[in-house]
């Protein structure tokens, strides 16, 4: 064993840089629960901007407080769903001087699934430069451990809360070919589960739940075996839910006709080939051939 090997953990030497930062928006990115999980960048920008905004105030001060970074007069302003409209143009005026201005929601990374995207709209049409300050994100995070694949995904965010619209909304989605990614609340986890499985009872699902914190859980199973499980009644804290994408669907030589014929009633055969391709992902001349030796039978009789 080498002697570096043998040494124990050192502490690191890193600090908060103090540079002029360039006059724009920058939107921070901050932990979505282990406070370490920021990068120093992040709280740079923190430290030197001119102008401070957070969705909860409370929230920012208190991440500045654990990581020392002094507000030094600076007010944290509000900014959220419900003042939007009246705190953007503050915001704006700032920007419009030169100003440097922060912005960080409650956790995570900013916009997505959370306020600011008008604030980031606007800033862009005004000319105004918007500076990323990338980091945690919930939906990555979720992605990153969940075991499903990876190199082809949607963030949907949150459900509709009623069960009819999101019914339809879970129908809709589940049919992307690409690995879904949604926000639930807890509360309805359970009842997004027994609707899944009206859909697709053996789709592959994960729920993961207070990711990076002391009670992180990860369950794995189908949507059957997910809804019938204990733990889905009693969960806490924020949940994101992720489906496999959907099973290549098995199509014999009469559902192809099936649809066909239902074409060729009024369309021509190239159409209707080119039509019944597109719907059931089948390659179009192998159904060209199979219209064209239907519309002969027709033309026979």
């Amino acid at each position: 064993m080498s002697e570096n090997a043998m040494k124990p953990p050192q502490r690191l030497e890193a600090y908060v840089a103090a540079a002029h930062l360039d006059p724009g928006l920058y939107l921070v990115a901050t932990p979505i629960g282990t406070a370490r999980d920021i990068t120093l960048r992040a709280l740079d920008v923190l430290n030197s901007a001119d102008v401070l905004a957070a969705e909860d105030t409370r929230v920012m001060r208190h991440l500045m407080e654990i990581h020392g970074i002094p507000l030094r007069g600076r007010r944290v302003l509000p900014y959220h769903d419900h003042n939007a409209a009246r705190a953007r143009p503050a915001l704006m005026a700032a920007l419009a001087e030169g100003a440097s201005v922060a912005y960080a929601s409650d956790a995570g990374t900013p916009l997505v699934a959370d306020p600011g995207y008008r604030l980031a709209r606007d800033a862009a049409l005004a000319g105004v430069r918007v500076h990323a300050v990338p980091g945690a994100s919930a939906a990555l995070a979720a992605l990153s451990l969940s075991g499903l694949p990876s190199d082809r995904f949607l963030f949907a965010g949150f459900p509709p809360a009623t069960a009819s619209a999101r019914a339809a909304w879970l129908r809709q989605w589940s049919q992307v070919d690409a690995t879904l990614i949604l926000f639930e609340s807890p509360r309805r986890v359970n009842q997004t589960l027994r609707e899944l499985c009206e859909i697709d009872p053996n789709r592959v699902t994960v729920v993961a739940r207070e990711l990076t914190k002391k009670f992180e859980e990860v369950i794995r199973g189908t949507a059957q075996e997910l809804s019938e499980d204990p733990r889905m009644t009693g969960l806490k804290g924020e949940v994101v839910m992720l489906l496999d994408r959907p099973a290549a669907a098995v199509v014999d030589d009469e559902d192809i006709r099936k649809a066909l014929r239902q074409r060729l009633a009024d369309m021509s055969v190239k159409d209707a080939a080119k039509d019944v391709a597109r719907e059931l992902g089948l390659a179009r001349r192998d159904v060209y051939q199979m219209a064209l030796a239907m519309g002969g039978q027709a033309e026979d009789k």
